[in-house]
């Protein structure tokens, strides 16, 4: 062997002791900067199990539904204003229609009017879901099945009920009252079949306003809340004789008759009140007529 050839032989095992002493490194700074097992690295970069599919996503959090419920029932009284709800969650560029199911009537498109009744009108808020029916000095006539529309593909709708009640005044006890001078005389009025407290209730006896003759000895208190009102007269005369109406702002009114009798018979003074006189004419004019068919 000359000298060239163990040359070449030392250059040789210098370099794979070299190359011994980096992979040797190389594979314990690995090592070292990995403290977690790879099975847990591998779970880590699991993607599928930590994040779902997008479209399942999207399809769960932005479909199109009603907040409000189908076949809402809204009760509201003559006169007053009736609020028909319809929420919608995620509408997009859906368009709100409401239709009167009764005549199919096109009432409202967007924020449109397109009934001549302008009573009807929708109510929407920018950024808001609600688009509300609102109907302004309900009639009788408008009770019945709306229909909240969105234009979708397919379209889609729900269903209210609006129900129209005649709230009305009603005194306790009968029509006719009987009292002696000098007697308590009280009355109750309650307004019912009502969806909104009135805002007064006057009282009249005869043809006049009552509510602040203190002075005449009556006394007249109103909690609109409980929909009551009481008039009191704690020592009746002859002058507080007469007719008793109770007129609420909101509803029909109520009347009673109030008689103050002297000792008297109260069957006896039954036979001049109003309603009694008007009777005895009937039966004139039948007897009248009958006696002239006769003839």
């Amino acid at each position: 062997m000359n000298r060239y050839t163990i040359r070449m032989s030392l250059e040789g095992q210098r370099c794979l002791c070299i190359v011994i002493f980096l992979v040797h490194t190389a594979i314990g700074a690995g090592e070292g900067s990995s403290p977690l097992p790879s099975t847990v690295r591998a779970e880590e970069n699991d993607l599928a199990v930590s994040f779902p599919p997008l479209d399942d996503l999207y399809a769960s959090t932005l479909e199109k539904h009603f907040a409000t419920e189908n076949n809402t029932i809204v009760t509201s009284q003559i006169g007053s204003t009736a609020l028909l709800p319809c929420i919608i969650r995620n509408i997009g560029d859906g368009i709100v229609s409401w239709i009167r199911r009764k005549d199919y009537h096109l009432l409202t498109v967007g924020l449109t009017t397109y009934s001549s009744d302008q009573r009807f009108q929708a109510i929407h808020l920018q950024h808001s879901e609600d688009w509300t029916l609102k109907v302004r000095f309900v009639q009788k006539r408008d009770a019945g099945i709306y229909e909240c529309q969105v234009s979708s593909h397919p379209p889609s709708s729900i269903f209210l009920h609006l129900d129209v009640v005649e709230a009305r005044a009603q005194i306790s006890g009968p029509t006719e009252k009987y009292l002696k001078p000098g007697s308590t005389l009280r009355l109750q009025c309650s307004v019912v079949q009502t969806t909104e407290a009135p805002a007064f209730v006057f009282w009249y006896h005869n043809s006049r306003m009552i509510n602040y003759d203190v002075e005449r000895g009556i006394n007249v208190t109103t909690d609109p809340d409980q929909r009551l009102s009481d008039l009191l007269i704690p020592a009746a005369s002859v002058t507080h004789a007469g007719n008793y109406t109770c007129v609420p702002n909101n509803a029909v009114p109520a009347s009673i008759y109030v008689h103050i009798f002297n000792g008297e018979n109260p069957a006896a003074m039954q036979s001049s009140s109003p309603g009694f006189i008007q009777l005895n004419l009937h039966t004139y004019m039948y007897t009248i007529i009958t006696m002239n068919i006769l003839r």
